[in-house]
């Protein structure tokens, strides 16, 4: 078996020489001796020095945290706009809603409008001028000469007489009023 450039001696890598390190063990033995010299000076130190008091009444109290105490106005805050978000989720439910109903009324419009055309076409188709003239002329009919035609003169403005009873009761008169605007109220909400 062929040996490597690094084998271990004396638990330690030796690197090229495998010459015997005879003064390991002294080396050792010296630090483990000044190593125990300095563990018992410590001790001895320890030892020495007094225990350290516990201080009792100087020592800080925990500190607790706080409370949180959430406002009033913020809860109010909190309320105001969940029921604001509620409020526009039922607008936007009911306009949905309302542009469902238009979109049906157009459809229904646009129907109707086509129904409209087709009666007005039946309706022109009804009447025939030429057998309208022949009944007029078979019943005696004729267009009206330049003696029978009247003109209106609407020239001047409309002017109107009330004429009122101003005899009677004026209790009468007092009830006839009072009745007349409930009446007009009554008949404006109508």
């Amino acid at each position: 078996m062929p040996r490597r450039a690094s084998q271990q001696l004396n638990q330690r890598y030796v690197s090229g020489n495998l010459a015997y390190d005879y003064d390991y063990l002294e080396r050792e033995k010296r630090r483990r001796e000044e190593r125990e010299q300095w563990e018992y000076a410590e001790r001895r130190i320890r030892e020495s020095r007094p225990a350290p008091r516990k201080r009792t009444a100087e020592q800080p109290k925990k500190k607790r945290r706080e409370r949180i105490r959430v406002s009033k106005a913020v809860v109010l805050g909190f309320g105001v706009a969940a029921v604001m978000l509620i409020v526009l989720l039922m607008s936007y439910a009911q306009l949905s809603m309302i542009s469902r109903e238009v979109v049906h009324e157009q459809k229904r419009l646009g129907t109707l409008q086509e129904e409209h055309v087709k009666l007005v076409a039946r309706y022109e188709r009804t009447f025939d001028l030429a057998a309208i003239k022949e009944a007029a002329e078979a019943s005696g009919m004729a267009k009206p000469s330049a003696s029978q035609i009247y003109y209106v003169d609407l020239s001047t403005p409309d002017n109107v007489v009330l004429y009122r009873n101003t005899e009677g009761n004026p209790l009468k008169r007092v009830f006839t009023a009072v009745g007349q605007n409930v009446g007009s109220f009554v008949e404006y909400f109508k």
